[in-house]
């Protein structure tokens, strides 16, 4: 379930990617994927290019991914290490 879901996810994003942003698996590891993420222009973060690591977890969608900065950002949001502190990135944040 999880592989047929992040495949999709990937087609997606590549059908119609973001702008300021880009996301996709390590190598051949979907489970593991690299996004970077440009700072936003009129922000505190213009010009900056922040790196972010994305973990899916064996039972994805039903468990959210290990998202974490790679970049040293500051941010109320982000902790020391990286990791995004959101309460809809927790387990029992997910929607079924």
């Amino acid at each position: 379930m999880a592989s047929k879901r992040i495949v999709k996810e990937l087609k997606d994003l590549q059908k119609d990617p973001p702008t300021s942003c880009s996301a996709g698996p390590v190598a051949e590891d979907m489970f593991h994927w690299q996004a970077t993420i440009m700072g936003p222009p009129d922000s505190p973060y213009t010009g900056g290019v922040f790196l972010v690591s994305i973990h899916f977890p064996p039972d994805y969608p039903l468990k959210p991914p290990k998202v974490a900065f790679r970049t040293k950002v500051f941010h109320p949001n982000i902790n020391s290490n990286g990791s995004i502190c959101l309460d809809i990135l927790k387990n029992n944040g997910a929607q079924h």
